[in-house]
């Protein structure tokens, strides 16, 4: 499982990022964190398949973050795709994704899930049996959406415990120790609570195009990888706020507010040639922080 940065740059994109996209890639299927102009070019670049994408997550209807999304759809459809596609986004998502097939008369063949979302507090917007997608209110000039996905925990065998019983993984009887029952195995009884452990799911929040509150701390707590913005530096501080975005200081207080193990910024303003100015500024308040690239790839 890995995160790759397909588009770091924020507006305006440069010879070295593209508009904003971050694709989780989880095996059987990669979930899309936006769909700036591009990303499906950025998707071959990096070697990601297209008809893996499951999802598509939108944080806001600004151009740089959506206007992928109709050559993607065309794409699939000239594949030949036939699985359903899910889009999530904020209020006017079905209208907008409407006119875009219209504007550029695609026809598709597969099905198609437009799913609004409207919160006004953190809600879980959507379950499997191995994970969870969660969106919240951000604070922006237009309504904007922050995600975070969650794995589930998972029950994994002990091993070194099941030996003194002459027992060896794997074994069809070992499933009914991860679903919370005890076993017999050769006229001895094992208990699950001996017999298994929990091993945490993983936490990973995308916030971009918002103001630093409490609220997108409160959201991102814990998160194993926070993904923020960082468009401008604290010299640029009135700007930030004037246009709903954070300086790169602020993204590092807020993973040391949400107690996050580890901080990537990225949509970065194209006045920023060298993000490492941001990034000392950002690990000046939290450690463990990393610039995004385009194509920077996060083993999870």
């Amino acid at each position: 499982m890995k995160i790759t940065f397909l588009g770091t740059s924020s507006v305006f994109p440069t010879k070295k990022r593209n508009h904003s996209c971050v694709a989780l890639d989880m095996g059987p299927e990669t979930i899309l964190f936006d769909c700036g102009e591009g990303t499906q070019r950025q998707i071959r670049i990096a070697g990601l398949a297209p008809m893996k994408i499951s999802k598509i997550l939108i944080t806001h209807w600004h151009g740089d973050h959506v206007l992928g999304i109709p050559g993607l759809l065309e794409s699939f459809h000239m594949s030949n795709r036939t699985k359903a596609l899910d889009i999530f986004g904020p209020k006017g998502t079905k209208k907008y994704i409407k006119h875009m097939l219209s504007a550029f008369e695609i026809k598709i063949k597969y099905k198609l899930n437009i799913h609004e979302i409207d919160v006004r507090k953190p809600k879980k917007i959507f379950e499997t049996n191995k994970y969870e997608l969660w969106a919240a209110k951000m604070q922006h000039v237009v309504t904007c959406i922050g995600w975070s996905w969650i794995q589930k925990d998972k029950i994994k065998i002990n091993t070194s415990y099941l030996k003194k019983f002459g027992l060896k993984a794997p074994h069809p009887i070992l499933k009914k120790l991860q679903q919370g029952k005890n076993i017999t195995w050769k006229g001895k009884k094992i208990k699950f609570e001996k017999a298994t452990f929990t091993k945490p799911g993983k936490k990973i929040t995308y916030v971009v195009d918002a103001l630093a509150t409490d609220q997108v701390a409160e959201f991102a707590k814990d998160s194993d990888i926070f993904i923020c913005e960082a468009t401008f530096s604290q010299e640029y501080k009135e700007a930030a706020a004037e246009r709903g975005h954070m300086t790169a200081k602020q993204a590092g207080k807020l993973a040391k507010k949400a107690k996050v193990k580890q901080l990537i910024i990225t949509h970065f303003s194209q006045r920023f040639r060298n993000v490492k100015p941001l990034l000392k500024e950002a690990k000046g308040v939290f450690k463990n922080t990393k610039a995004a690239k385009d194509f920077l790839e996060i083993k999870i």
